[in-house]
């Protein structure tokens, strides 16, 4: 007789909440390499506890969407860990975090974790991943300043925007880069963002593979752009491009080079870092 499978668990989400199954498949993908360039066992598992067609939805990953989700996911990892190495005991607050796995590759044992996300979002999260250790679920709408009391900037903040901006409107994202700058003025702000030319596709219906279609993207920007940000509030001081490292392959030593490039270069996805300080805006990097 053998032992009975554990029951997996169902995920019904909106258009948007969805998407962090999309990522969560493809990091998965990835993890299951043994070349894999980001060691994410947590991703392996959650797919295979979740009830939900992932390959049928999103399609097989032949190695190049994984690894580009990966390198990704790793920008961030880098720019938390430097800040946890600076401040220890600081606080990562993690806007639409989805099913991201980023705190036990990168915890420290002495910082404050806050996840904040739509109230389905963090109900299949408190199913799959519940809080660990100095971590905190909010079931919120970044949009809602009101998450911002739940934060302490005692020991120093970074926030970070996972797959979430490309949602909002321009004008949210402007707001809510505003209200985070006046309201942590030594805090950083990492994200990613699409091209103009991805948020127009997405928003026209045209990002499509099998039986999955891409929400749309309200908001784009270009790499070349990113200056543009210092406008959403006097205390953004510094922007920094943030470059995928330690790819494998035609990719790892394609990317970099591509983000140099003038014209192609201006046009791809980019992770971005605002540090906030009391100082005029400039740009760094």
């Amino acid at each position: 007789m053998t032992a009975q499978q554990p029951q997996k668990i169902g995920a019904d989400l909106g258009d948007v909440p969805e998407t962090a199954l999309w990522t969560l498949y493809h990091r998965a993908v990835e993890a299951r390499r043994p070349d894999t360039v980001l060691f994410d066992p947590w991703a392996v598992d959650l797919v295979d506890r979740i009830d939900y067609p992932f390959a049928e939805r999103f399609g097989p990953d032949g190695g190049i969407i994984g690894q580009i989700q990966a390198l990704r996911v790793r920008c961030f990892d880098r720019e938390i860990a430097d800040f946890l190495v600076r401040s220890p005991r600081g606080t990562v607050v993690c806007l639409g975090e989805g099913l991201e796995t980023q705190y036990w590759r990168v915890d420290n044992g002495r910082a404050q974790w806050l996840s904040v996300d739509l109230p389905e979002a963090v109900a299949l999260r408190e199913r799959l991943l519940p809080a660990a250790p100095r971590q905190r679920l909010l079931a919120r709408s970044a949009t809602d300043p009101a998450w911002m009391d739940e934060v302490d900037p005692a020991h120093g903040v970074l926030i970070t925007a996972q797959g979430l901006l490309m949602y909002l409107r321009p004008t949210q994202v402007r707001d809510l880069i505003a209200a985070c700058a006046e309201r942590f003025p030594d805090a950083t702000f990492v994200f990613d963002a699409v091209p103009r030319w991805f948020s127009r596709a997405a928003t026209r219906g045209k990002l499509h593979d099998r039986g999955y279609t891409a929400p749309p993207m309200p908001w784009g920007m270009d790499a070349d752009e990113r200056w543009k940000l210092a406008t959403a509030h006097p205390a953004v001081a510094e922007i920094r491009d943030v470059l995928p490292t330690g790819g494998r392959g035609p990719v790892g030593a394609l990317l970099p080079y591509i983000a140099r490039l003038p014209v192609i270069g201006a046009h791809r996805p980019s992770v971005v870092a605002l540090r906030f300080s009391t100082r005029a805006g400039r740009e760094t990097g």
